[in-house]
């Protein structure tokens, strides 16, 4: 028994479509992962423009109620799941590597794998649109919402199998950045003098690895009632509607962390390099991370309140949801400590960071409000949530996401940002995320329903609805400002040095692009800011970073491979199966395990 690839011609090109296919390089792999998480933002931000066009004016008929169930669904799960989930994780592949010292991930060819599946479950859950109509029970799929008797036909079925795929995905990648972060540190680099950004790269892959699994029985027990007749989620016959909002919960919240940490990382790194500092209490943000992702899974029943679970627990919950403002307050005091004093370079990565902070505080503020239990009886399913959901995952997560993108473009790509331009994208964005979503508080405050598709006149929604609706087509222009900026700095840009920030951390020593084996030489770490002190001795009292002599034939790098697509491609047809025919999952298990026989034989290099 040789290999299953003998007779086949293994991969080697590094140009070329082919090569990006087989690609195990984690460069390139968070490269695909931007790429697809950008293509699914367009996606989910048509989605939402069709939603505030809809809402815009009283008794509009641009689309039918049941075509708004679909795109507020489908919209939530694409935000979520497809573009900010996906973004982050090409963060981590691309610049967690880099940051440790490190060559590669632990598991490259695991790590192509994760990226495939991924792929294939967003463009799986988003055929639906295509085959009958897309899910329609909201992001987080409310029984007896998603039982057979009300959501009859296919459309639930992609949601629960495109989310049980995405999160095999998103398994895989946690696990992988566990190891290589835990194992593949350059010497000297403690935990303790890890960048922020890779603690919270390792705090929400730890994140995702226990609390995935949650959503996974929840979804398994949904499957199961839907294609076998069983009855977990279904009262007449013996099921509880609630055991589905418990189990969503117990991972939803925690999601809401898996989705703003790598965020606040990339924040914890910008702030530093143009406050031209280091970090301020660097243990107690860590600490703090530490802390927001232990009390995340004790603050799940506040999203169910309402559902009457009595005063016990109403009062446990609400104890846990204000405790955890705690670490979160640290964090911000931190952030602003960091900047006291220093000299601010308002270069656009700093504006989007700071323009994180004041976002996320808002957001931040009306979340303790739902701490107490009358004023969120009030709020509840009212666009009051809607607001505070949209300032922290928008004005939070995506406004740090771009400080990401912004700081890190000139080494990912090799080219500088039109930071004029730059900073138009930001004042746009942080105009037009207010018009859209501070309105929604007044809006909620007054007693507007959430995903109703249209309101009478009479009732005074009119003014803040239009006023959001401005606020959202403005945000849309923000984008496509930075789109723009993007093509343009590909296509003609200026060139980027190796260290365009005079920053702090390793990856910014090595050329921009980097080499396909980031690291020459493999440095040694000396204190938690290696290549500043590398640059500036005087003030490093001997804690620059140096390398260890290493002999360039001695770099060993993976080869490309066929079989991590050809295993997601077996995942994705016996899946289908499920929907279509048994026949069809025999044909996807067999795809898969000539994949996985393949690459147990397949020769690392």
């Amino acid at each position: 028994m040789t290999t299953l690839a003998a007779p086949m011609r293994r991969p080697v090109a590094y140009t070329g479509v082919w090569s990006w296919i087989t690609t195990v390089d984690h460069k390139r792999i968070g490269i695909l992962y931007g790429a697809s998480a950008l293509f699914f933002l367009l996606v989910g931000g048509i989605e939402a423009l069709l939603i505030r066009t809809q809402l815009a004016v009283p008794g509009n008929t641009l689309v039918s109620s049941d075509t708004y169930s679909q795109l507020f669904t489908m919209h939530g799960t694409t935000m979520i799941f497809l573009f900010v989930m996906p973004l982050s994780a090409a963060f981590f592949n691309f610049m967690v590597p880099l940051m440790i010292g490190a060559r590669d991930v632990a598991f490259p060819r695991l790590n192509a794998l994760s990226y495939w599946v991924f792929l294939f479950g967003g463009l799986f859950m988003n055929s639906s649109f295509f085959m009958g109509g897309a899910p329609d029970a909201g992001w987080f799929g409310y029984a007896n919402l998603t039982s057979n008797q009300f959501s009859p036909g296919a459309r639930i079925d992609f949601w629960v199998l495109g989310l049980q795929v995405l999160g095999l995905s998103s398994l895989m990648a946690a696990l992988n950045f566990i190891v290589t972060i835990l194992n593949l540190r350059a010497p000297g680099m403690s935990m303790m003098r890890m960048p922020l950004f890779v603690w919270m790269t390792l705090i929400t892959s730890f994140l995702l690895v226990f609390a995935l699994p949650v959503l996974t029985v929840g979804l398994t027990l949904l499957l199961f009632d839907r294609f076998f007749g069983t009855h977990f989620y279904i009262p007449a016959g013996g099921g509880d509607p609630l055991l589905w909002q418990h189990l969503f919960w117990i991972f939803g919240h925690p999601e809401v962390y898996i989705l703003i940490l790598p965020a606040m990382g990339m924040v914890s790194e910008v702030l530093p390099t143009f406050s031209r500092k280091p970090l301020f209490g660097y243990p107690f943000v860590v600490y703090s991370g530490i802390l927001i992702a232990f009390l995340g899974f004790g603050v799940w029943a506040h999203h169910m309140f309402a559902v009457g679970m009595g005063p016990v627990a109403d009062a446990v919950f609400a104890t846990t949801t204000m405790l955890i403002a705690v670490p979160t307050g640290v964090k911000i005091f931190n952030w602003i400590g960091t900047m006291w004093g220093g000299a601010l370079d308002f270069k656009s990565p700093l504006c989007f960071a700071v323009g994180f902070i004041g976002m996320f505080i808002i957001g931040g503020i009306s979340g303790v409000m739902h701490a107490s239990v009358p004023l969120d009886l009030q709020q509840t399913d009212t666009y009051f949530v809607v607001a505070h959901l949209h300032y922290v995952l928008f004005g939070g997560a995506v406004f740090g996401l771009f400080a990401g993108i912004y700081y890190w473009f000139p080494k990912i790509t090799g080219r500088m940002l039109n930071d004029a331009w730059g900073k138009v994208h930001f004042w746009i964005m942080f105009v037009g995320a207010n018009l859209a979503f501070f309105p929604m508080h007044l809006l909620g405050l007054d007693g507007m329903p959430r995903r109703i598709y249209s309101y009478d006149p009479s009732m005074g929604w009119n003014l803040w609805n239009l006023v959001s609706t401005v606020g959202a087509f403005t945000i849309a222009l923000s984008v496509l400002i930075f789109v723009i900026n993007a093509i343009t700095a590909l296509r003609r840009g200026a060139r980027a040095p190796n260290d365009p920030w005079d920053a702090q951390t390793l990856e910014w020593s090595i050329s921009s692009p980097p080499p396909v084996y980031n690291f020459a030489t493999i440095p040694v770490v000396h204190s938690r800011r290696p290549f500043w002190d590398e640059k500036y001795p005087d003030a490093a009292h001997g804690k620059a970073a140096h390398a260890e002599p290493e002999h360039h034939g001695a770099i060993h790098m993976p080869n490309p491979s066929y079989f991590p697509i050809v295993i997601a491609l077996g995942i994705l047809v016996a899946v289908s199966g499920l929907m279509i025919h048994p026949a069809v999952s025999i044909l996807g298990a067999i795809i898969m395990l000539i994949g996985v026989y393949g690459w147990s034989f397949e020769p690392a290099a």
